[in-house]
C-alpha cells in the first residue's frame, strides 16, 4: 500500500512526550494580533487577488521585460532545444504502476501528446526494448472536446479489479481539482457516474457504489487554510447534497482526510478518519458503525501500511511509556486494535539508528517493504511477519544510491524499484520481495557526458557546531582556486530530504557546460529522520539557514568556488531559503534563482494554502512567535543600499498552494528600492510551475541562461 499522500498531516517532527499529545492549546484571542493589522499598510495588497486585472497586467509588464532578456540571449534557444528534446526523448523509462489483473498502466508526455496519454502494456511487453502501448485516455483529446486546460492529476481505482477509477483534472494545474467515474473497460467516463465539482478534496473509494470524501459541502465550509473538515459518504446516483456526515473537525484544523485500509484482494479492512489539528498533528479515528473512535496513537505519526494483519505506523515523536523512540516503524494488530482502540498492544517493527530514516514503505501481498536512508544514501529492506514478530532482509540493490520503491503488486511479491545517482541514469528493477530475486528491467539512457565529473560528500560545520552533509558534483579536473561556477540546491523542511537523483535537463545545461552541482542537507529535512527535521522548526528557524550559510562558506573555504562563481536555487520552502539568503547573506552569491516562493512570511497565513503551515513556521498572529519570523522574513528585511545580487524570481500564476504575491511582492519592493530584478510568472502551472513539458523546457532554459550569465560569463 502506497504511504498516505497526506502524510503532511500527519506529522513529521520530533515530541518528546511519554504519551500521545493533546492539540496544542489555542492562544486566547486577547493576546493576538487581529489578522487585518499584519501587513496592512503593505502598498502591495492588490497583488494578492490572484487574477486581479492590476496584478495579470503587471505580471505581464513584468515578463515582457524579463523574457526579451533572457530568451535574447544567444545561448537560450540552445538551451530550451537540448531541454525539450530531453523531457520529449522517446527513448525515456516510462514508470508503471501494476493493476489488478498484473497489467501495467503509465501516464506519458512528449511533443506529440503535450498534455499526456494514460495508458497499459502488460510486463511481457514492458520487458522489450519497444512495449505496445493501449491508450486508455488521451488528455489532449479531452481538453480539445471539452474546451479546457486539463492537467491530469491521477486516477484512483478501485481494487481488485481496478477497472472503475476516479479521474482527478486540474484547471492549468491548480490544487483545486474535478473528480469524475471512468470506466476502463470501455474507455470512457461513466454515464450518471460519480463527479466531484472542482475544488480542494481528499476522496477514497468504500465500494463500488459509495466514497467517502471531505470538500466544501457548503459555501465557506472549509478551514482557515482552505480544506476540507467535514467527511461524507456519497452513494451512486445521489445529488453531493444527499451525501451522509460520518466525520466532523473544525475550522481551526488544517484538514480532514479519508484513509481505507485494504488487505491484498481490496476488502476494507478499517476506514480512518485523519483530523488534522496541525500540520505535523494528527489525530486517527476509526470509523464504525457507531461512530467515530479516536485511535491511541501520538499525534505525530502516520499511518503506513496494511500487511499481514498489521496497521503499520511510523512515529514521529516519542512514545516513551509504551517504549517507543522518533523514528520508530510500529505495527498493531488491526483485529486487537479494532476490538479495544485504547489498550492494544504495538511492535516494533524497526528502528532506524541516528542516520539512518524510513524514507518509503510499501507492501506486496505477504511483506512489508521499507525504503531507508543511511547517511543520505539508499537501502531496502524486506520485513515479514510471522509467530514471532517481524524478521528483516535486505534487497542486494547498487550501493551509493538513490533507491525508490515503485508500485507493487497485490497478487504476488513483486514491486518496482528505481535506483538513480547524480551521474548514473536511472534504473528500473523489478523485485520479488519473497526471494528477494531481482530483475533490471528497463535501464535510462544517459543525457550528458557525465565521464566528466565525479561525485563527493563532505561537512560543514553549522554555528552550533552540527555536521552539515552536502554532496558535490564536480568536474575531475576542476581547479580549487576559486573559479568553478557552481550551482548550490537546498529546501530545509517539511522533512522532506534532499537525496541523489539523475536530472538529465540539469547535466545537460549546467555539468556538461562544466558548471559544479551542490545539494545540501540542512536540517528542516528528513536525511536523518524527525529529529532532523524539528531542530528547524519555528524558533530554532534560523538553524536551517545558518546550516545553508555553512555549506557555502564550505565551498568557498575549500575554493571550490567564490562569492563570484556561486549561485543558489530554490523552490517553494526553498524560496523562502533563497530570500532569506538574499537578505541575511548577499555577499556570499551572485546568483540566486528564487522558485515559486514564500517570501512576506508576516501574511503568509493569510494568503494561498499558507495557514496550515503555522506548525512549521509560527502563528504571525501570536506576538512571540511573529518576533521570530520577523528575523528572517524576507519581504520585511529588504532594504535599500545592500550589495544585492540581481535575483531571478518565478512563479506561476495558477499556484493555489504557495500564492504567486508572494513572488510579485518580493519583485515589486525590489524594484520599489531601486535594484535590479528579473521575474517570470508562468500563466498556468500550478504549484509546480509547469503544465506541460514545454513550459516546463522554457522554465529550466530561463534559468540556465540567467545562470551562465551570472556565474560562467
Amino acid at each position: 500500500m502506497r504511504r498516505l499522500v497526506l502524510a503532511l498531516l500527519a506529522s513529521m517532527s520530533l515530541m518528546t512526550a511519554s504519551h500521545a499529545a493533546e492539540p496544542t492549546a489555542p492562544v486566547p484571542a486577547e493576546a493576538r494580533t487581529p489578522l487585518s493589522e499584519l501587513g496592512k499598510n503593505d502598498p502591495y495588497l492588490w497583488m494578492e487577488e490572484i487574477e486581479g486585472t492590476r496584478a495579470m497586467d503587471w505580471a505581464r509588464a513584468q515578463n515582457g521585460k524579463t523574457l526579451p532578456v533572457l530568451q535574447g540571449d544567444a545561448r537560450y534557444a540552445g538551451l530550451e532545444a537540448q531541454a525539450l528534446a530531453i523531457l520529449n526523448a522517446k527513448d525515456r523509462v516510462p514508470s508503471v504502476s501494476f493493476t489488478g489483473d498484473g497489467s501495467l498502466r503509465n501516464f506519458w508526455q512528449d511533443a506529440t501528446h503535450v498534455r499526456g496519454l494514460w495508458r497499459t502494456t502488460t510486463l511481457d511487453s514492458y520487458r522489450t526494448a519497444e512495449p505496445v502501448w493501449e491508450t486508455i485516455l488521451d488528455i489532449d483529446a479531452l481538453s480539445k472536446a471539452e474546451s479546457a486546460n486539463w492537467v491530469f492529476k491521477g486516477a484512483s481505482c478501485l481494487p481488485p479489479e481496478e477497472t472503475r477509477c476516479l479521474i482527478t483534472l486540474s484547471d492549468g494545474g491548480k490544487d483545486a481539482v474535478t473528480v469524475r467515474e471512468f470506466d476502463t473497460t470501455t474507455k470512457s467516463f461513466v454515464a450518471g457516474g460519480f463527479t466531484l465539482p472542482e475544488g480542494k478534496q481528499d476522496y477514497s473509494w468504500l465500494d463500488r457504489d459509495t466514497l467517502l470524501v471531505g470538500r466544501e459541502w457548503e459555501p465557506g465550509q472549509v478551514t482557515k487554510s482552505g480544506y476540507a473538515y467535514v467527511l461524507k459518504t456519497v452513494k451512486r446516483g445521489q445529488p453531493l447534497s444527499a451525501a451522509q456526515e460520518v466525520y466532523r473537525g473544525t475550522e481551526t484544523d488544517v484538514s480532514v482526510s479519508p484513509f481505507v485500509l485494504r488487505d491484498a484482494d481490496g476488502v476494507t479492512q478499517a476506514v480512518i478518519a485523519y483530523r488534522g489539528v496541525t500540520f505535523f498533528e494528527s489525530e486517527k479515528h476509526l470509523l464504525t458503525d457507531k461512530g467515530a473512535v479516536k485511535l491511541d496513537l501520538p499525534l505525530k505519526s502516520s499511518i503506513q501500511a496494511y500487511v499481514a494483519g498489521q496497521m503499520v505506523v511510523l512515529l514521529e515523536q516519542d512514545w516513551a511509556d509504551k517504549g517507543f523512540k522518533t523514528g520508530d516503524l510500529i505495527s498493531f494488530d488491526l483485529a486487537a486494535l479494532k476490538a479495544a482502540p485504547t489498550s492494544a498492544k504495538a511492535t516494533l517493527v524497526l528502528r532506524p539508528t541516528a542516520k539512518q530514516s524510513v524514507e518509503q514503505v510499501t507492501t506486496t501481498r505477504t511483506r512489508l517493504v521499507v525504503a531507508l536512508l543511511d547517511n543520505v544514501k539508499g537501502a531496502a529492506r524486506v520485513l515479514t511477519h510471522g509467530a514471532e514478530g517481524w524478521t528483516s532482509q535486505d534487497l542486494a540493490l547498487p550501493a551509493n544510491s538513490a533507491i525508490g520503491l515503485g508500485s507493487s503488486a497485490e497478487t504476488d511479491e513483486r514491486l518496482f524499484v528505481t535506483v538513480t545517482g547524480y551521474l548514473t541514469p536511472s534504473t528500473f528493477w523489478l523485485a520479488d520481495a519473497g526471494s528477494l530475486k531481482l530483475e533490471q528491467v528497463k535501464a535510462s539512457p544517459a543525457r550528458f557526458d557525465a565521464s566528466t565529473h565525479v561525485v563527493e560528500q563532505f561537512e560543514a560545520t553549522s554555528t552550533d557546531g552540527t555536521k552539515i552533509p552536502y554532496f558535490v558534483v564536480r568536474p575531475k579536473g576542476v581547479k580549487y582556486d576559486g573559479s568553478a561556477p557552481t550551482l548550490l540546491y537546498a529546501y530545509g523542511g517539511f522533512q522532506v530530504s534532499m537525496t541523489p537523483g539523475y536530472s538529465g535537463v540539469m547535466g545537460k545545461l549546467w555539468l556538461e557546460r562544466g558548471g559544479t552541482y551542490v545539494v545540501a542537507n540542512i536540517r528542516g529535512g528528513g536525511e536523518f529522520g524527525p529529529a532532523w527535521h524539528s531542530a528547524g522548526l519555528k524558533e530554532n528557524r534560523q538553524k536551517v539557514y545558518d546550516d545553508f550559510f555553512a555549506v557555502s562558506q564550505d565551498l568557498i573555504d575549500r575554493r571550490i568556488t567564490s562569492p563570484r562563481r556561486l549561485g543558489i536555487m530554490g523552490g517553494s520552502n526553498g524560496g523562502l531559503l533563497m530570500g532569506v539568503a538574499l537578505t541575511q547573506r548577499p555577499e556570499l552569491y551572485n546568483a540566486i534563482v528564487v522558485q515559486v516562493p514564500l517570501f512576506d512570511m508576516i501574511r503568509y497565513s493569510q494568503i494561498g494554502a499558507g495557514a496550515s503551515w503555522v506548525g512549521e513556521y509560527g502563528d504571525p498572529a501570536i506576538p512571540s512567535e511573529r518576533a521570530v519570523i520577523e528575523r528572517y522574513d524576507p519581504y520585511s528585511n529588504l532594504k535599500a543600499g545592500q550589495n544585492y545580487p540581481e535575483v531571478f524570481i518565478e512563479t506561476s500564476t495558477k499556484d493555489d498552494r504557495v500564492h504567486p504575491a508572494h513572488a510579485r511582492k518580493a519583485a515589486a519592493r525590489l524594484e520599489a528600492l531601486g535594484y535590479p530584478v528579473l521575474y517570470y510568472e508562468n500563466i498556468d502551472g500550478g504549484h509546480a510551475a509547469s503544465a506541460n513539458l514545454a513550459e516546463t523546457a522554457r522554465r529550466q532554459a530561463l534559468e540556465y541562461v540567467y545562470l551562465s550569465r551570472k556565474l560562467m560569463d
